[in-house]
Order: C-alpha cells, then sequence, then structure tokens
C-alpha cells in the first residue's frame, strides 16, 4: 500500500494521473481534485497492417511510450510526483498475448513476438465471429445478439486455428487495459468492463458461461478454469494488488506503492467522464468521436437492444446497465473519405502549415464560409454520404457494411472538398441518430449526447452533430474528457472519493450546449436522414450483386 496516508493530504497537495493507450499514441494527464488538468503529454505508438485486415500492436512498445508520457506528464505539471496519489489506465479493447514470463508472443504471420497484440480494429476473425453467430448462445443476448469481430472470442478462436502453437504457449491472454495494470502491479486481476463488454463475461451472475466457450470451439479455456483469460474480476476503480511496483515506479518517475485502479475501455473512460454531469448517467449518452466511434447509455435495469452491444452490468458506471454503439471508422472515416478527393493533398499541405489536422482545416473553412455553423450543411446540397468504410457496428451489427457516396461530382476545388467533408460529417450524425432511436424505442431514451474524443472537439462538428442526431450536444469542461475518466478511476483507488459516481459528479461538468436546429435547417435534416437509410438500405441489397 502507499507508503504515507493520502487521505491526510490536503486536497491541494493531491494530484491524479490518467493514462490513455489509442489506436496511434499513448497520452497521460495529471489532474487536481477539481478535474482540472495540470500537465499532459503524448507519444505515437507503431501500428502494424497487413494484407486480410490485420492490425497488430507491441506491448513492448506501447509500455515504453506509457512510462514516458507519465513522467512527461508530471514533469509539465511541475509537481512533486510524490503528490500523485492514483493511477488509472484506459485503452483500446485491444487483445495482448503473452507466453511464460509475461514475454509477448507473434500473432500472426509476420512470427515478429513484439507483435503480440491484435488490434481491436483487426478483422482477421470475421468468418469465426459469422461461425459463432450461427452457432448462438444464450450469452448473445449480452451483445446485442450478435457477436462482432472486434471482440475477443472470435479472435481466440482465430488463433487456436490459425497459430495453434501460439495459443497453446500462451500464459495469459489479456484485454490491453488489463494488460497495463498487470504490467503496473504484477495482478492478474481483470476489469468487470473490459471482460464483460468484450470476452463475454455476465457480470449480473458474477461467472463465465463454459458452457458457451464449448460451443464455438475453446473448450480448452473452461477446461483450464478460465485460468488464462481471468479468475479475479473487479470493478474499474478498484485498487491492485500493492499500488504501484517497484520496478514500474522507476519506469514512470513515481513512489512505490501508489495507488492503481483497475481499468477500462477507452471509449467508457470517456463515458466516465462526461456522462455524470447535470443530470446524471441516465439520462445522458456518452458519445465519444475518435478514431472510431462509441455509443453508450446506462439504465437502472437492462434493456435489449438488437443491434446495440449489451445490456452489461456495471461495466462503466457501478450498478448500471450499459448498452453500447457506436461504428468502427468515425473520425477515420472523414479521414479516408477526404484522401482520395483530387484537392486533398493541396488542402494537407496547407492544413499542416497551420499547425492542423485536414478535417480541422476543412471545419475552419466551412464555418468560416457559413452564415452559421447549421448552415453550413447547405454546401453538401445534393451530395450524400453512408461513411460505413469499415462496416456497420450498430445498429445492424453488420460488419460487411460498406460506404455509398452519392452525388459525387468531377469538381477538383477545394470548396467541393468542404462540401464532401460536410456531407461525410451528416452521414455520421445520421449514423448516431439511428442508435439513439433504436435505443429509444427498446425503451433507452436519452435526453443529451455528452461529446468527447478528438474528433469531436470543433465547435462546427458539434452543431451539425446535434442538427444531424436531433439531440442537444453538451460540450464538457475538460478539454480531456477521456484522461479525466482514468483519472477518475485513479481517484476511487486512492480513496480520495468513496464512489466512481461521487468523483464523477465532482470533477466532471458541463461547458457549452449545442441545440439541434429548428425549422427549415431541420427539416433538410429530415429529408437528408431519409435519403441516408434509403442509401444505406439499398447498399445492403446491391453489394451481392
Amino acid at each position: 500500500m502507499p507508503d504515507r496516508d493520502s487521505s491526510n493530504m490536503p486536497p491541494s497537495d493531491r494530484y491524479v494521473l490518467g493514462v490513455d493507450v489509442g489506436t496511434g499514441s499513448a497520452r497521460a494527464g495529471v489532474f487536481d481534485l477539481a478535474g482540472r488538468l495540470r500537465g499532459a503529454a503524448k507519444r505515437d505508438i507503431t501500428l502494424f497492417r497487413e494484407a486480410g485486415g490485420l492490425v497488430e500492436q507491441s506491448s513492448t512498445d506501447i509500455w515504453a511510450a506509457v512510462c514516458a508520457v507519465v513522467r512527461e506528464a508530471v514533469a509539465e505539471a511541475g509537481i512533486d510526483p510524490g503528490a500523485v496519489i492514483g493511477l488509472g489506465f484506459d485503452a483500446t479493447c485491444s487483445l495482448v498475448v503473452l507466453g511464460e514470463g509475461g514475454a509477448p508472443l507473434p500473432v500472426g504471420p509476420s512470427d515478429d513476438p513484439d507483435r503480440d497484440i491484435i488490434v481491436w480494429m483487426d478483422h482477421r476473425a470475421v468468418a469465426q465471429a459469422a461461425r459463432i453467430n450461427e452457432l448462438g448462445h444464450d450469452v448473445l443476448r449480452y451483445v446485442g445478439g450478435r457477436i462482432s469481430p472486434e471482440m475477443q472470442t472470435p479472435k481466440l478462436l482465430w488463433l487456436r486455428e490459425n497459430r495453434p502453437a501460439i495459443f497453446a504457449a500462451a500464459w495469459q491472454f489479456f484485454d490491453l487495459a488489463d494488460f497495463l495494470t498487470f504490467k503496473a502491479t504484477g495482478s492478474l486481476a481483470r476489469s468487470t468492463c473490459t471482460v464483460t463488454c468484450k470476452w463475454t463475461y455476465l457480470a449480473h451472475e458474477s461467472r463465465w458461461d463454459p458452457t458457451y466457450f464449448a460451443r464455438v470451439g475453446l473448450d480448452v479455456l473452461a477446461l483450464e478454469g478460465f485460468s488464462r483469460i481471468g479468475t479475479d474480476i473487479v470493478a474499474p476503480g478498484t485498487p491492485l494488488g500493492q499500488g504501484l511496483s517497484a520496478e514500474a515506479a522507476r519506469a514512470m518517475g513515481l513512489k512505490p506503492g501508489t495507488a492503481v485502479a483497475a481499468g477500462m475501455i477507452d471509449a467508457h473512460a470517456g463515458g466516465i467522464g462526461t456522462v455524470g454531469i447535470d443530470q446524471g448517467p441516465g439520462s445522458n449518452l456518452g458519445y465519444v468521436f475518435g478514431t472510431s466511434s462509441c455509443t453508450m447509455t446506462s439504465t437502472t435495469e437492462p434493456v435489449f437492444v438488437p443491434g446495440v452491444w449489451g445490456p452489461y452490468f456495471s461495466a462503466m458506471v457501478p450498478g448500471m446497465w450499459l448498452n453500447e454503439g457506436g461504428q468502427s471508422a468515425a473520425g477515420s472515416a472523414i479521414d479516408h473519405l477526404l484522401a482520395f478527393h483530387p484537392a486533398a493533398a493541396e488542402a494537407r499541405a496547407e492544413a499542416a502549415s497551420a499547425g492542423v489536422p485536414l478535417p480541422v482545416f476543412a471545419a475552419d473553412a466551412a464555418a468560416s464560409r457559413s452564415p452559421s455553423a447549421s448552415d453550413a450543411v447547405r454546401r453538401a446540397t445534393g451530395l450524400h454520404v453512408v461513411p460505413e468504410f469499415l462496416g456497420n457496428r450498430a445498429p445492424f451489427a453488420d460488419p460487411q457494411a460498406r460506404a455509398v457516396i452519392a452525388g459525387l461530382g468531377m469538381e477538383a476545388d477545394f470548396d467541393s472538398l468542404i462540401a464532401l467533408y460536410i456531407a461525410g460529417l451528416c452521414g455520421i450524425g445520421y449514423g448516431l441518430r439511428q442508435i439513439i432511436d433504436t435505443q429509444a424505442r427498446a425503451g433507452a431514451p436519452v435526453e443529451h449526447v455528452v461529446i468527447s474524443g478528438g474528433a469531436g472537439q470543433h465547435h462546427l462538428v458539434r452543431q451539425i452533430l446535434a442538427d444531424t442526431c436531433g439531440k442537444p450536444v453538451v460540450g464538457t469542461r475538460s478539454q480531456e474528457p477521456v484522461l479525466l475518466g482514468s483519472a477518475i478511476l485513479g481517484a476511487v483507488a486512492s480513496g480520495a472519493f468513496a464512489d466512481t459516481r461521487s468523483a464523477m459528479q465532482a470533477l466532471s461538468h458541463a461547458d457549452r450546449t449545442y441545440l439541434p436546429a429548428e425549422g427549415e435547417i431541420g427539416l433538410l435534416h429530415q429529408r437528408r436522414y431519409e435519403v441516408f437509410t434509403t442509401l444505406q438500405a439499398h447498399a445492403r441489397t446491391l453489394r451481392a450483386v
């Protein structure tokens, strides 16, 4: 345990750290106990792509980046490292495969042991997911009726069938967030968030279902007593082991024994950092708009929504059920959409000169050339995009879905690039509306969308999302709500707050609300939404031709 009693320290002398490992970078943020960011750091991490939808990473690379950003964030905050009382981790829901002693094992045909992570977006297990869904099982009720190739049991089945020696040699299979807490503390505990949302753990019954693993071809995991995927399952925010190990403390520049919390998936950390504002988690939908998008809705009773993952018990807010939707490509869909426009290269160079990404450059331009953010939709007249480049995660649970672009001409100027950007952004918002409407029909309505994620920071983006989904979009005071969510877990583990809900309410605050447009623009979005759903439906029919 920590070698000094942090509860006796004045709040002004106590800080918590949040660490976020996304698809392309590791970040750390130091927060005070009022939720103010005092220092932050970021480092890129390596992504390996191969044919066949293979996407891999290195746990060694990621851990080195994590330790570096923690040191840098504490240095930027200008605080005594001993004043950090708690540390929380979040990460993408990627699969880490370790051999005896924690040695990395190669998960793909490269046979490089440093490539020991199957990234969440990797689609090598599409066939395995389809087979699992054909076999059917009661546990699938808790993933929206259909398992996704982004989840871990299809990936484990792929490993067993295609890399049997690696599967057999594996000592532990970790979700990435649980790997990080293992490296920090030596604890093999898994978070309720990770194993419930991605591994089919039944948190409401506190058990794995061995009949599911037997049916799908992973019986060996059940016969072993689930020792390789987790037998100690704890709530996010639970303090682990004896806190930060001496080895990890040296690498991070922190004090040994600093409280380390059981972590969670990155999108869910964004939920923790946002949905507690104002009326509380039950009335807000957390929307993380980053490389992918994720929607999170909490209810007091389980609500079964076809095509939407869950309901998961205590996976995000303790004691509440979670429905999780979103899309596999969101910010990355916008990037991809713009990349093949003839004006993209020149615009990207100008954006780089301005020090901003191309989508931000396009949003700035659209805002400056329109009477209001809502009026920007008129620039996309006649142009429609269904941005399902990487399938439809919700509400159709269709990994085979693909994008549709209608109304694109031969224009090659910057104005036409802006029009394409606005049309793509509208498509993201209409997909969000589909999820909201589907959940409402099933009995899980929401009043507000609380936004986080790097792709959702721009005021024009937030306004168009409000206009397209038909709900007020709320921005939080914190510019780093995902890091804040992880820091909240660290604060709870340290004992600074009694529970997650009280920490959420104390540290997360609303800033600005974007109301959906009414009148003529509201009607315009209704018509565009009808076009969106028509194109989407035709695409499902036509792809077999």
